[in-house]
């Protein structure tokens, strides 16, 4: 049984929010059991990531990889399974080929590096790449006289006296 959650009163004090409730609904409304293929999710560094989905029976070109704002969408089409079924070649058909797409959110600067596939297994390599602008950066501190800073090593100069006065 599934409860909603009422998450208004966030709105009024936190920018942003509406963001956040999508992904709680889509996690709770997530279907884990669905037709796609199994799946691996391993994190192979400090910001890189590795999504392996096991896809027997389907060829290369049969998979199909595309990247929107901060989601990954894997599709897999077959093209001979559909034939060889026709054709009733098959006694017992237990490796599922049937069409499929799987979605997996992607948090803020995550970037599909690269994918492979190898003996039925699709790896997808992800890394988070922070811009610029939102990694630490240190601040130098001035003093508020600059110009004292290139007087620091010099000495004080003697203090001279004023001539007398007769």
């Amino acid at each position: 049984m599934r409860t909603a959650y009422d998450l208004s009163p966030f709105y009024r004090s936190m920018i942003g929010v509406d963001r956040l409730s999508d992904l709680v609904e889509a996690a709770v409304g997530r279907d884990e059991g669905g037709t796609g293929p199994s799946y691996d999710v391993q994190k192979t560094g400090e910001d890189a990531y590795r999504i392996t989905l096991a896809t027997p029976g389907f060829a290369q070109d049969d998979l199909e990889i595309t990247t929107q704002p901060n989601l990954l969408i894997v599709t897999g089409r077959p093209a001979a399974a559909g034939a060889a079924v026709k054709a009733g070649s098959y006694l017992h058909r237990g490796i599922v080929a049937a069409a499929f797409e799987r979605r997996f959110g992607l948090a803020d600067h995550v970037v599909v590096r690269g994918a492979r596939y190898e003996h039925g297994l699709l790896s997808i390599d992800l890394v988070r790449e922070a811009p610029d602008a939102l990694k630490p950066r240190r601040i130098e501190i001035r003093s508020e006289r600059p110009f004292l800073k290139g007087l620091q090593g010099l000495k004080p100069a003697a203090k001279r006296r004023a001539p007398a006065l007769a």
